[in-house]
């Protein structure tokens, strides 16, 4: 295929990305209305979880073919850029804001996921780490699950209930489950197209596969979050947002790691460099403590996050050239 054609398929994805987020960001927060959900559960489990798929398939296939490079630095990459990038970018745009229990509960525990991944990447991926991680994921949704119910008698955020104005009839759940269905499979449709082409035109160009894997593979996974994060942004829904993109990040350490381990199989995913390891958890971190100065993102903080991401990413690349 040419050159042209290459990139048409990648615009084709990146189209495919916007309508299909917007839809997807729309029915769970209906969806959550109907389920009496918090918001910050529907961003971190339903949309998190859903949005980091393209990064679980990426990874896990590269680890399939022993390609350890892409598969570690593709969820390290898309972590980093997660809360340094997108959150700089939308905060950027407009100042976030987010309820308390998001820097107490949801924060810490991306922080600990990420830092779990991170120690079992430095020692390298296996079998064993791969069940291990499967285990933590279990036990992390449970923990989400069970802490973010909203009580039956209390009113929805005025934000939220703006979003979602008209509610959905209680009967009528399953449509707007539909419309995150379909919304999602757009979303990792539009960056399936996506990455597959942007990853065909840095091997024609003559990157590496550790750079294409911070890079253009995990700027690809990670535009479902960004897509959802601007729509959800834009509609005024900072919870759903922030926990998109802390819920992927969370996700992506603890599923996508054991995708990687159970794919490697008796194989050895070899340990990844310690500077991207670092940078990764520093990044982590760094958002949080962004978020719990006043439980929310200025556009100053954001200005923060966006140089910490220029730093950190010529760094990798010249480390892992």
């Amino acid at each position: 295929m040419s050159t042209l054609f290459v990139a048409g398929l990648g615009i084709v994805g990146l189209a495919l990305l916007t309508v299909g987020a917007d839809q997807l960001v729309v029915g769970a927060g209906r969806l959550a209305t109907v389920l009496r959900v918090a918001p910050v559960i529907v961003g971190v489990v339903i949309i998190g979880l859903g949005t980091s798929t393209p990064e679980f398939v990426v990874s896990g296939t590269a680890a399939v073919r022993g390609n350890a490079g892409l598969a570690l630095g593709n969820l390290v990459g898309s972590n980093i850029l997660n809360v340094t990038l997108i959150l700089g970018v939308v905060a950027v745009v407009s100042p976030v804001l987010v309820r308390s229990s998001v820097p107490v509960r949801e924060a810490p525990l991306m922080v600990a996921g990420v830092s779990v991944f991170g120690a079992f990447a430095l020692v390298g991926l296996k079998f064993i780490a791969g069940v291990l991680l499967a285990l933590l994921s279990l036990g992390a949704l449970w923990l989400l699950v069970r802490l973010s119910r909203v009580p039956p008698d209390d009113p929805l955020p005025d934000d939220v209930a703006a979003f979602v104005e008209p509610p959905p009839p209680p009967g009528r759940w399953w449509v707007e489950a539909a419309r995150c269905a379909i919304g999602l499979a757009a979303t990792l449709g539009g960056a399936q197209l996506l990455v597959t082409n942007a990853s065909t035109l840095a091997h024609r160009w003559g990157v590496s596969d550790a750079v294409i894997g911070f890079t253009f593979v995990a700027l690809g996974t990670s535009l479902p979050e960004l897509m959802t994060s601007v729509q959800a942004q834009r509609r005024g829904w900072g919870d759903l947002m922030v926990g998109n993109l802390l819920g992927s990040n969370l996700f992506n350490s603890l599923v996508g790691g054991a995708v990687v381990g159970l794919a490697a199989g008796r194989e050895r995913i070899a340990p990844f460099g310690f500077l991207a390891v670092t940078a990764m958890v520093v990044a982590g971190v760094l958002a949080w403590l962004l978020l719990k100065r006043g439980n929310r993102i200025t556009r100053p903080e954001a200005c923060v996050l966006l140089c910490a991401y220029g730093l950190m990413l010529p760094l990798l690349v010249s480390a892992n050239a």
